[in-house]
């Protein structure tokens, strides 16, 4: 199927699952419609199972948008649960269209957990709770990573797959890739056909010497290649190293869970003009997981590491938190660490989606369907490639997926003729029905009018815009008091500590102490709260629970401004 039959596909609002092989523009179609979207006003989700992938089309990991933890499995009381969050309420109240891009490393388990998730906040018994759901990925790629062997590994196997009724887009013109010879290896791979002319193409290929560009990326499948080949690059660079060392708090065994289910190091060493990538997406959106970079240099006054970004941003550093919880979203464990890891080498399964010039791969120790073909499907050109060794596994892929391929590409030429049998009127029809159902413009004035404000940086949607409170957020480092964070952000004092009770909602763990009041002050408040908690009254209540600041302030006998009642509040 082409692009354009594919974009039709979706604009007629259909759920859709978009595959095809490596460089046939999966992320552009991805691209294409979003902006489609956005110019009628309709605002995407857009998620992948990984930092990186998600980083691709500016979106989330899966767990960190359903708030699943590290869970795979979910259950109903879990998602009644998530329900209490008021932060989480307005996140799906939002929600029109759902993008999971990656989903060949989306096991049955979370598939169907976000299926539950937004079955719950929707209130809707219709599959992701009747949201449009758009999956994109190649099940060719690499599958869900998994401790241990499972009868059923892929999203596909998941109930909740059947019952969304895609429509299948199999994309089959490449543009990545701009070398016939790396073409056919590819589709000798997916074929489960290796010829001869594919491993002369490879053997011709081992130990060839790029160039000296210490740019060019190596691929390994073992995290222990990968260790030993930074820290050996580490050790060429010249300057003095600093070592992070974890912090944490909780159990051992809940601390494990924890480095096992994560990027995160227990010792991070670093020097100046290290190549690093980071492990965490950041709470004010400097950089996500999968941003790569190069130290420049280190804070004088804690130490902490200066990363210049592949973009050009600089980013000081400072400790982050990951955290264990338990089904009553209790914090059982933290372990609190530098973001980073040394980046001059990488695993196949952390490259899946990158786009490399040129790579220096290692696939003498393939463990895993479809890791080959993912690292060889990274780079443009056979030219760009020095492969370091290969073994019968590499060029090995699922028998299942070679087994469904044919179903996905008959459901593929079904999915086009039915929209092609689609008269240009009804077509029209169809999309504009569809635009409206999620509040979007349709008015040819409107689109235009929005086309202009997003090419003039005006956006007329809070999507685009950074929310009001997270910009508060932005500013706390730099503003030692209220009084001056009000100044900072140009708003009232009673805004900006609404603000700091959403922020203190959203993460619980942030530490506002700066703006603690007075001891004498605080007393008061928190010994009224407490009186008035413990009678129970109900009229001192919100029917969610939530304590009532006029009784707090008649019992402060009007001695306190509510703004000061409501900045104590924030530390009882």
């Amino acid at each position: 199927m082409k692009q354009t039959t594919a974009l039709n596909i979706l604009k007629s609002g259909k759920n859709v699952f978009i595959t095809g092989s490596a460089g046939t523009g999966k992320t552009y179609l991805l691209n294409l419609y979003t902006k489609y979207l956005k110019e009628r006003r309709v605002y995407p989700t857009i998620v992948a199972p990984t930092g990186i992938a998600a980083s691709h089309l500016g979106g989330q990991t899966i767990h960190s948008f359903f708030a699943l933890g590290i869970r795979e499995n979910i259950d109903e009381g879990y998602v009644e649960f998530l329900m209490e969050k008021k932060y989480l309420k307005t996140r799906f109240s939002k929600l029109k269209l759902l993008i999971i891009d990656e989903v060949s490393m989306v096991s049955p388990e979370l598939f169907s957990a976000m299926d539950l998730v937004l079955r719950g906040f929707k209130g809707v018994d219709a599959p992701f709770g009747g949201v449009q759901v758009v999956i994109s990925g190649d099940f060719f790629q690499l599958p869900p990573v998994s401790k241990q062997p499972k009868e059923k590994r892929f999203a596909w196997q998941s109930p909740s797959w059947k019952a969304l009724e895609l429509q299948t887009c199999y994309l089959e013109e490449k543009f990545r890739q701009d070398d016939n010879r790396l073409i056919d290896v590819l589709d000798d791979i997916r074929s489960g056909n290796i010829s001869e002319k594919t491993n002369k193409a490879l053997e011709a290929r081992m130990d060839v010497s790029l160039s000296d560009d210490a740019k060019i990326t190596q691929l390994y499948t073992h995290n222990a290649d990968v260790d030993r080949i930074n820290l050996a690059e580490l050790d060429k660079l010249e300057g003095e190293e600093k070592l992070y060392v974890y912090e944490s708090k909780g159990s051992a065994k809940n601390i494990d869970k924890i480095f096992k289910s994560s990027l995160v190091l227990e010792e991070l060493r670093l020097k100046k003009g290290a190549l690093v990538i980071f492990i965490k997406n950041s709470p004010d959106g400097e950089y996500v997981n999968g941003t790569t970079g190069v130290v420049q240099s280190f804070s004088p006054i804690d130490k902490m590491p200066i990363v210049i970004t592949t973009e050009g941003r600089k980013v000081k550093l400072d400790l982050e938190d990951w955290s264990l919880e338990n089904d009553s979203g209790k914090v059982t464990a933290t372990v609190s660490q530098v973001p980073l890891r040394l980046a001059w080498a990488i695993t196949i399964h952390k490259s899946q989606g990158m786009t490399l010039d040129a790579a220096q791969i290692d696939l003498s120790k393939t463990f895993e369907v479809g890791q080959g073909y993912v690292a060889l499907s990274r780079i443009k050109s056979i030219e760009g490639l020095s492969l370091l060794g290969l073994n019968p596994m590499a060029l090995r892929v699922d028998p299942l997926i070679l087994h469904i391929d044919d179903r996905i590409k008959q459901a593929s030429v079904k999915a086009r003729e039915v929209v092609e049998a689609l008269g240009e009127d009804a077509f029209v029809s169809v999309c504009e029905k569809h635009i409206s159902s999620m509040g979007g413009v349709v008015e040819k004035e409107k689109i235009e009018e929005e086309i202009a404000n997003i090419k003039a940086g005006k956006p007329s949607h809070s999507a685009y815009v950074t929310p009001t409170h997270i910009k508060t957020k932005n500013l706390i480092e730099k503003s030692d008091s209220l009084v001056k964070l009000a100044v900072n952000r140009k708003l009232a004092k009673g805004t900006i500590i609404q603000h700091l009770a959403l922020i203190k909602e959203e993460e619980p763990e942030i530490d506002l102490s700066k703006y603690k009041p007075s001891d004498e002050l605080f007393d008061e408040v928190e010994s009224a709260v407490l009186k008035l908690m413990t009678k129970k009254l109900p009229e001192n209540f919100t029917e969610d629970g939530k304590l009532r600041l006029k009784p707090v302030h008649e019992a402060l006998e009007g001695k306190m401004s509510y703004d000061d009642i409501r900045v104590c509040l924030l530390f009882v």
